[in-house]
């Protein structure tokens, strides 16, 4: 026997003799070395296509096996669940990723397209000269495919019915008018379109537009998108799919705040809303100024500690407006049950005050008899304002100094 099957022999036989007396101890060889143990007689393994391995004592044959290196079930659990939970983390990063950049993407063609459409215009004349938007969308449709149009009774045809704008939550059935993207001077209705691209859009146009057929500055270009004073315009990228959220797939032009956020709190029995009730900040006789040339309306200032055009200032900044006096009247016949009630000034009006309501509409305490008073839209003078007055028992209209503390104000509501 050569010497290497010598050793195996001697190991094997060995083996096989500690498989059957587990009381003798053998020294494990320097190598790893796994011994397969199969036992046949030795006539059963004698053919000439096998070369057998020698036989230990009782006929029993050793083979030796060298250990092929594996992974066991535990680390391949181990394994893919390190791979899941890499996956969960960067995954949703990775969609996030390429749907904003398909969102900036798609906003971006959208205002090119737009704004060629106006530049258009703008060399044919057409762009300026509407009085409202429904004439300019009609004018517009020429220019840029429009598959659909819906007045703003209807906007929710033609787009989301919320938007998420900051922290609110939009109801988009009430953005109605220029003054709900913070337009308070162009005073025009919006109107809402599905662009044939799947683009959906609100649009409000500027009555003072203005057009310059050899210019190219009445159009321009940049890094923000598309220039123009003509129409203010929320845009959805991707039509009716959410997330329906600003600065994500809801994108704007000349939209300084969506302002419908006024909630109506107060609903009179002839339709009339009003906002819960407010206490105003005053503001001086130089900021009261600074309003007048900015457009508010507000005739005159005289006080440094003006509260009836901190209300107007309210109101206005949110899209509205004070109650006109016609408007405190209704709110009178309202509390005042069968009540006749007068409109004429400092005539009064004798009747029971229905507390419970007025408590409810936060103007009173509950079940108190304290009286109140509510700033109207109209100036009297530069130091004074009409107001109507809600004691428990009269109410009346008057004017007042404007710089009474313990005046309430309202704004209007839609």
């Amino acid at each position: 026997m050569p010497e290497a099957q010598h050793h195996i022999g001697h190991w094997s036989n060995a083996f096989c003799l500690c498989e059957e007396r587990s009381d003798v101890a053998i020294a494990k060889p320097s190598k790893r070395i796994n011994l397969a143990i199969t036992t046949q007689t030795a006539s059963a393994r004698n053919d000439s296509t096998h070369n057998p391995l020698p036989l230990g004592e009782g006929g029993t044959q050793c083979r030796v096996r060298v250990k092929k290196a594996a992974f066991t079930l535990a680390e391949v659990l181990i394994t893919l669940a390190i791979i899941g939970i890499v996956a969960a983390l960067t995954i949703p990063t990775l969609i996030q990723n390429y749907q904003e950049k398909a969102w900036n993407t798609a906003s971006q063609v959208f205002q090119r397209k737009l704004g060629e459409a106006l530049r258009v215009m703008n060399v044919q004349g057409t762009l300026a000269g509407y009085t409202t938007t429904e004439a300019f969308v009609d004018e517009l449709s020429k220019h840029i495919k429009i598959s659909r149009i819906c007045d703003n009774d209807d906007i929710t045809t033609c787009f989301a019915d919320t938007v998420t704008w900051g922290d609110e939550e939009v109801d988009m059935s009430k953005v109605k008018k220029a003054k709900n993207f913070g337009q308070n001077d162009w005073d025009t209705n919006t109107v809402a379109v599905q662009f044939a691209n799947g683009v959906n859009g609100i649009i409000a146009y500027n009555p003072n537009c203005t057009q310059n057929q050899f210019s190219n500055n009445v159009i321009t270009f940049g890094e923000t998108g598309i220039g123009t004073d003509c129409l203010a315009i929320l845009y959805d990228v991707d039509g009716f799919k959410n997330p329906n959220t600003a600065d994500k797939d809801i994108n704007s032009l000349n939209v300084d705040k969506l302002a419908n956020l006024l909630k109506c709190s107060i609903e009179l029995s002839d339709g009339t809303c009003f906002t819960a009730p407010f206490e105003p900040t005053p503001i001086t006789k130089a900021e009261c100024e600074q309003l007048v040339a900015d457009g508010y309306p507000i005739k005159e200032c005289y006080y440094d500690d003006d509260y009836w055009a901190g209300a107007v200032k309210a109101c206005h900044d949110m899209g509205s407006s004070l109650p006109s006096q016609e408007q405190l009247d209704q709110l009178a016949r309202d509390l005042y049950p069968n009540t006749e009630i007068s409109s004429t000034l400092y005539e009064h009006s004798y009747g029971t005050r229905d507390n419970d309501k007025a408590a409810e509409w936060g103007f009173i305490a509950s079940s108190s008899t304290s009286s109140f008073w509510l700033w109207s839209s109209e100036e009297y003078s530069k130091d004074d304002a009409y107001y109507r007055n809600f004691f428990s028992t009269r109410t009346e209209r008057h004017d007042q100094v404007r710089f009474y503390s313990y005046f309430q104000a309202v704004c209007l509501a839609e």
